[in-house]
Order: C-alpha cells, then sequence, then structure tokens
C-alpha cells in the first residue's frame, strides 16, 4: 500500500491553506528554498512567513540543492520537519543531519540501474530515500522497473512526472509518492481543484 503523499512546491499562502484545512490532508508539503531555477522557488523572508502556521500533523519539508553553512545556518529555526537534500554525498548528509538535529530525505536521481543502487551509501544516515528524476524542477519521468530490487523495508519515496491518475498503479507498492508538476495548471501555478483530486483519490490507496 501507498505509505504517504507529499505535495511539493507550495509557494502561496492560499494553497496552503487549503491543503492544511483539507479533510484529507497530505503526510508533506514541500517547499523550494535554494533553488533558483525553479519557478517554485521562495525567497527566504516570504518562506518564513508562508510556513509559520499550524501544520496539523503535516510534515514540511524543505527542498534543497547542495546546500551550504551559511544558508542551512539560516533556515535551521524554520517550521521544517524535514530537509530534502539533492546532490549531498552520504558524509556532508550526516554532517547536516547531526549538526541541524533534521530529518533527511535524500535525493538520488535516476536515468539508470546505476544510479539506483546509489541508495546503500545512505542507508543508516538518511530516514527516506527519494528516487528522482534527472529533471529537477522540469518535472521529467523516469522508468520505475529499475526500483524493483530496492527493499521493501527501506523507507522511501517516488517522484519524476507522477500524474494524478499514476496513483492506483502505486497501490501495491510501499511508497511515499511525491507530485508537483501534476498539480499545477498550463501557467504553473497549483492548482485547487487538481490537488482536491489528489487528495481524495490519495485517501482511497493510503497504508
Amino acid at each position: 500500500m501507498i505509505k504517504g503523499l507529499k505535495i511539493c512546491g507550495i509557494s502561496d499562502p492560499k494553497t496552503l491553506n487549503y491543503i492544511l484545512n483539507h479533510n484529507q490532508r497530505p503526510t508533506m508539503i514541500g517547499f523550494i528554498t535554494n533553488y533558483k531555477k525553479s519557478k517554485r522557488f521562495i525567497e527566504y523572508k516570504k518562506l518564513k512567513n508562508l510556513i509559520n502556521v499550524d501544520k496539523k500533523n503535516v510534515s514540511f519539508v524543505s527542498v534543497l540543492v547542495n546546500p551550504d553553512d551559511k544558508l542551512l545556518g539560516k533556515i535551521k529555526n524554520l517550521n521544517f520537519d524535514y530537509y530534502q537534500l539533492y546532490d549531498v554525498n552520504s558524509e556532508r548528509t550526516r554532517e547536516i543531519k547531526l549538526k541541524y538535529k533534521i530529518k533527511i530525505i535524500s535525493a538520488i536521481t535516476v536515468s539508470c540501474k546505476n544510479d539506483v543502487i546509489k541508495y546503500k551509501d545512505y542507508l543508516g544516515i538518511s530516514d527516506i530515500i527519494l528516487f528522482d528524476s534527472k529533471g529537477y524542477h522540469k518535472s521529467e519521468s523516469f522508468d520505475h522497473s529499475l526500483l524493483h530490487e530496492v527493499p521493501h523495508k527501506m523507507n522511501k519515496m517516488i517522484a519524476g512526472n507522477i500524474q494524478i491518475d499514476d496513483i492506483p498503479k502505486f497501490k501495491n507498492k510501499d511508497f511515499i509518492i511525491d507530485l508537483s508538476g501534476a498539480i499545477e495548471d498550463e501557467n504553473g501555478k497549483k492548482d485547487i481543484n487538481k490537488i482536491n483530486k489528489l487528495l481524495n483519490l490519495f485517501k482511497r490507496y493510503e497504508t
């Protein structure tokens, strides 16, 4: 069964409030903290105000690409439960986790089987392993069949251009599902109607 749902790339109060007040809330909400190439990136001051809310048992995730100590020091007291790290090796990941006392989602970007096995470097360090495409903010896909040999007992998440109607395909998988582009309109803004459809569908397949 599906282990959870993460809605990523939230950047405005209206959408965040809608999700937090929905009767079928997701497991996690992600905020793009330092990747300025993304249309979903949020400047620090706006981010600080945005997430200073009652999370209602939803975990808040700071999505970070190779963050430096200056940035990590700046955000350390913000209302986050996890740091989702891209382009960060296992040694640096351990250092960040211990220094900032934060749960870690380590992102493995996948285009071939050799990429997948990199998860082994993060076992015992990261709380969740995320398998994503190489596209970062571009919502690109990758071959999910490459993940067949990933251990069932491992806490893991999957992303990469997953669509709302793909949710039933994961009903016998033990992944947290991560969506962003699939719940946006043609202008790249989060669509309340699509979010509502996603949340109601997800609850039918959640563990």
